[in-house]
């Protein structure tokens, strides 16, 4: 039987983007010893853990199971969360809480099941049920920031840094809630994380627009006709597809595909000279004037991610752990 050139082809251009992800991947090998960071699950999960997944060696499993060990330390067992920025010994930032930390848990949920150590999980839930208190307004958006006292834990008050205001609604964060919650239920099976996930997804859905591109913040003065953040629009996507297998709620799944459809007609560059990146019209910080629209490279794993979640969703699933309890 003769292989095709397409075939050929396809076989050596997997074979060369595995080279390069895993290479790619094993430059993080120092940051699974970073305390400064809450980012740790960003880093850690849709590398080492993914490639774990694939290829079988346990030294990317290992290598996750310690950047879980070093974001457990940022834990504030008064606060009961996970501080977000500054090194361990920096006093200035020791009680901020973000909603992006949604999205680290799930690492810590891995560590747990890898090691039968449930103090990752712990930590995973107590931040969530943190999250889940104070973040949420009554119709269901949130801010960027809370703070809280970090020597007492007792709750300071709402704030941002990306978003408009202490009192908007950050697109991107609240799409960070979305996809966090939901994953927090399929490890947890608590109810009461669905519930929140729905609350969130059932705000930003209502806030967008007709084009399905969010604007950077939801409550921004100039919305809907402010810049817009397209990473915000891939990552509530992915959310919203997993939120409606949960829930077994056509509409959500209705409304990510809207959205990646939205994205893939208006979004993709090929030629910018900016950045290496595929999705354009994604703003990193609107405040602080860093990055108005351009592109970054979580919108193209995001948008990636949910392209296979509809399309190919068995062979997602081989690297995204989609299982639920």
């Amino acid at each position: 039987m003769s292989i095709s050139r397409r075939t050929v082809l396809a076989v050596t251009a997997g074979a060369t983007f595995r080279t390069l992800a895993l290479d790619s991947a094993r430059g993080l090998a120092p940051r699974q010893y970073d305390t400064s960071t809450h980012d740790l699950g960003f880093l850690f999960y849709p590398s080492w853990v993914t490639a774990w997944r694939l290829t079988g060696d346990d030294s990317w499993r290992d290598g996750a199971v310690q950047a879980a060990r070093s974001l457990v330390r940022r834990y504030n067992p008064r606060g009961r969360f996970i501080r977000a920025w500054g090194a361990l010994d920096d006093t200035g930032n020791a009680g901020r809480v973000i909603m992006d930390t949604m999205m680290n848990l799930d690492l810590l949920a891995f560590a747990s099941r890898q090691t039968g150590d449930e103090e990752y999980l712990g930590v995973a839930v107590e931040h969530a049920r943190t999250v889940q208190r104070f973040f949420p307004r009554p119709d269901g958006s949130t801010p960027h920031v809370y703070d809280f006292d970090p020597d007492s834990g007792a709750p300071i008050g709402p704030n941002t840094v990306q978003g408009y205001s202490a009192d908007s609604c950050w697109s991107r964060g609240q799409a960070w809630g979305v996809y966090g919650f939901t994953t927090m239920y399929r490890r947890t099976g608590d109810p009461r994380f669905l519930a929140t996930a729905r609350r969130l997804a059932d705000y930003a859905v209502g806030a967008l627009g007709a084009d399905h591109i969010p604007v950077w913040d939801y409550r921004a003065p100039q919305q809907p006709h402010d810049v817009k953040d397209a990473s915000a629009g891939a990552v509530m996507a992915c959310g919203l597809l997993d939120l409606a297998t949960a829930t077994g709620r056509h509409t959500y799944r209705q409304v990510a595909v809207h959205i990646l459809t939205a994205l893939s007609q208006t979004c993709l560059t090929r030629t910018s000279a900016r950045t290496e990146a595929v999705v354009a019209r994604c703003t990193r910080n609107r405040p602080a004037e860093d990055g108005i629209e351009i592109s970054l490279p979580y919108a193209d794993y995001y948008l990636l991610e949910g392209i296979l979640r509809v399309l190919r969703p068995r062979d997602v699933d081989r690297a995204v752990d989609l299982s639920t309890l």
